[in-house]
């Protein structure tokens, strides 16, 4: 999954631009990794060779990892608290199911996560060359659908998952930029994640 070229020593890269692309923004000013999403869209996620499309940013942002995530239920029924570090959330079922709706379904959460990504990855590449996007606006869906309907899927028979995306991106980009914008969605580090192979190991705490 991780194809970044190692990014050793002090030298920092500089953008290389095309002729759409428009003027380069003024400055030399390197990237500020507000957020884990940031850390791995400089790392592995933005252009097939991220080490020339941003600058580097300091080593400890970049070596950071992320947070755990404590999910905790009453066995009586679905509602669940969630704490990221500072952050309290909710999660349940609807209660056409049972739930109580006190928050989105895993589902839900899950394209949460996938949409913020995708959005902060199209923020961060649009800023980095000085597009003029203003704001970013992503739609998603979720279904299973019969794997015979999915021509381009490597799954032949039973049922898939699909997601669907949808991207809004607001102000005055050329054509060739929202193309470019539209390619870099699909490189965000959760999309990345959720289309290779994952490794999931749960285990019994005492």
């Amino acid at each position: 999954m991780n194809t970044t070229p190692s990014m050793r020593g002090s030298r920092t890269w500089r953008p290389r631009r095309t002729p759409d692309e428009g003027p380069a923004p003024s400055g030399r000013k390197r990237l500020n990794l507000e957020s884990g999403i940031a850390r791995r869209a400089l790392l592995g996620s933005v252009g097939d060779n991220p080490a020339k499309e941003l600058d580097e940013g300091p080593l400890e942002d970049r070596e950071a990892g992320p947070r755990e995530v404590i999910v905790r239920g009453d066995a009586t029924g679905f509602a669940q608290a969630i704490a990221v570090g500072p952050h309290r959330l909710a999660a349940d079922e609807p209660t056409a199911v049972g739930g109580t709706d006190a928050g989105p379904n895993p589902y839900d959460l899950l394209l949460a996560s996938l949409g913020s990504c995708t959005s902060m990855t199209v923020a961060l590449y649009a800023r980095r060359k000085g597009w003029p996007l203003e704001t970013v606006t992503v739609r998603l869906r979720h279904a299973r659908i019969h794997a015979a309907d999915c021509s381009e899927c490597e799954t032949r028979e039973g049922m898939i998952d699909r997601i669907e995306v949808d991207l809004e991106m607001a102000g005055p980009l050329t054509d060739a930029q929202r193309a470019r914008l539209v390619e870099i969605a699909g490189k965000c580090p959760v999309h990345r994640t959720l289309t290779s192979e994952i490794d999931i190991r749960t285990h019994l705490r005492v």
